[in-house]
């Protein structure tokens, strides 16, 4: 996973209002003026309160950057057009025909909603949207080098939700949104039109870790497409075909038409409405407060699961079919291994799966860890997650289990997979603490899901063998990620591995299987 660190500066100083020192100092100013004279006249001082209270009002309402989505967010008591918005309604979620509104007040993602005639130009990477509206207020919106009769308004979108960070937003192709007027259409013939609206996205960035997949991809598109109900076509900037392959069974569950490559396919594609960027909330969720339905990522979940479960039911009985195939070639096998795949089959043990890495934050002693889970009681299954394995397997083997182990790192997306309700145990290297919560920790609890962090001891990792016992890299990690992201990458994610401490990390496995079981003896009653 990349820079998390130089975000997690960011958002502490998300919610900083920068209006507040100047209402500060405007209510300062105006009550120093207030005591000057010790018996004002009355109508000297009315108009004196009314003067402040429109400079303060006027500062926040119209000065303000995020003045308008506050009025989008918690409505306005007035006559206006706000006065009933919707507390969960985004600040261009209801547009008049023929517009382009962009909400850029997000320090991840821009997203603009189109409406109206709208038609692709992929040559110029250009959407355009034809309107017979041409008020001074759009046209206002206009570069003066731009012939005011042809082009109304022009919006520039990298439809990306990493916008906070340049470095990959820099590779990422950017969109001109174009307003014109109706008697240029002429030009420009539909040749697919589509009854449905478009959700223009990117697949380039990071695209090909996991992690981002989903958290940058995947759960902003449910949350941005969700509530057009499958009718809506998927548009992709930086389109890759493996992507299409590997998570086409859960965009079918997302979109009942084709995906359009904007790049490759040069034809005009027609909609009667467009959203351009996807809308994301916090790390790998899905927050019910702003979504309609109250949505959470519980049913994000719900998706995959009617996304994998078909593919995974057909998996089960290949399995079971080689399973009777190896029990008869075991006939002449000793009875007491016989015996115990009966016992095992019988008890049906529960599950736990650990997520095995190779190279960087591998677990060095994982056959030990095997072995003592399945001393405890558990039926072990290790999976080795590849660039090339079918999600649909790893679905399975999570969906079926009740722990999962695995290592802080991008394989830790797929507690996605799990049931709620279930225990993940994450280990947790040095140096990686506050991003194993926030990046995985926070989003499995807001699943539903039994949380453990298991944070090494300095003894566990084998950075302890390379560094003196007092050196910062091991007594205060946090010390040195303040050399920045690059040093503290090269230290900590990829030249750190973890030889667990058994004798400790067996009280976490013990309280999983108490846990486990007691939940199953809860359910037998009920």
């Amino acid at each position: 996973m990349v820079q998390y660190f130089r975000y997690h500066q960011l958002k502490k100083g998300e919610h900083h209002h920068a209006g507040e020192d100047e209402m500060l100092s405007l209510m300062s100013a105006t009550s120093s003026g207030y005591f000057r004279r010790s018996r004002p006249k009355l109508f000297s001082l009315l108009i004196l309160s009314l003067l402040s209270c429109c400079l303060i009002l006027g500062a926040h309402l119209f000065c303000s950057p995020s003045a308008f989505s506050l009025l989008y967010s918690f409505g306005v008591d007035s006559d206006g057009v706000a006065a009933n918005v919707n507390a969960k309604a985004s600040l261009c979620s209801s547009i008049s025909n023929g517009t382009i509104c962009c909400d850029r007040s997000s320090i991840r993602s821009d997203v603009c909603v189109i409406k109206g005639d709208v038609r692709t130009n992929s040559a110029s990477s250009s959407i355009f949207l034809y309107t017979s509206k041409s008020t001074d207020a759009v046209i206002k919106n206009v570069s003066s080098s731009v012939d005011k009769d042809e082009e109304l308004q022009h919006e520039k979108v990298k439809p990306y939700t990493r916008k906070w960070e340049t470095s990959v937003m820099d590779t990422i192709d950017e969109l001109d949104l174009i307003v014109k007027t109706e008697n240029f259409r002429n030009n420009h013939h539909c040749d697919v039109k589509h009854d449905v609206p478009a959700v223009f996205f990117s697949t380039g960035g990071y695209t090909g870790n996991v992690y981002h997949e989903f958290n940058d991809g995947l759960l902003p598109l449910y949350i941005t497409s969700q509530h057009f109900n499958k009718k809506v076509v998927f548009v992709i900037l930086e389109y890759h075909d493996w992507w299409i392959m590997k998570y086409g069974d859960i965009l079918s569950h997302l979109s009942d038409y084709p995906a359009i490559d904007f790049s490759g396919d040069k034809r005009t594609h027609c909609f009667p409405e467009a959203i351009v960027g996807l809308r994301i909330h916090d790390e790998l969720t899905v927050d019910p407060s702003l979504m309609q339905g109250n949505k959470s990522v519980v049913d994000f979940r719900n998706v995959l699961d009617r996304a994998y479960l078909p593919r995974v039911q057909s998996l089960l009985k290949e399995e079971e079919r080689l399973a009777q195939e190896k029990l008869k070639q075991k006939v002449h096998s000793s009875s007491s291994e016989i015996r115990k795949e009966v016992l095992d089959a019988t008890l049906k043990r529960p599950k736990l799966v650990i997520l095995s890495r190779n190279g960087s934050r591998a677990i060095t002693n994982e056959d030990l860890l095997v072995k003592m889970a399945e001393e405890i009681g558990f039926l072990v299954e290790v999976v080795r997650p590849e660039r090339t394995t079918e999600l649909a397997r790893i679905y399975g083997a999570l969906n079926s289990s009740e722990v999962m182990i695995g290592v802080h790192g991008a394989a830790m997306t797929h507690f996605l997979f799990m049931r709620p309700g279930s225990v993940f145990i994450q280990v947790i290297p040095l140096g990686t603490e506050w991003a194993a919560d926030a990046y995985y920790g926070e989003p499995a609890r807001k699943l539903g899901l039994k949380y453990v962090g298991y944070q090494i001891l300095p003894r566990e990792s084998s950075l302890y063998d390379k560094y003196d016992r007092n050196d910062p890299v091991l007594r205060d990690p946090e010390s040195v990620s303040e050399k920045g992201w690059q040093y503290t990458k090269s230290i900590y994610l990829d030249n750190q591995n973890v030889r667990l401490n058994l004798g400790r990390f067996q009280k976490r496995l013990l309280r999983a299987y108490s846990y486990t079981i007691a939940k199953r003896n809860r359910r037998s009653h009920l």
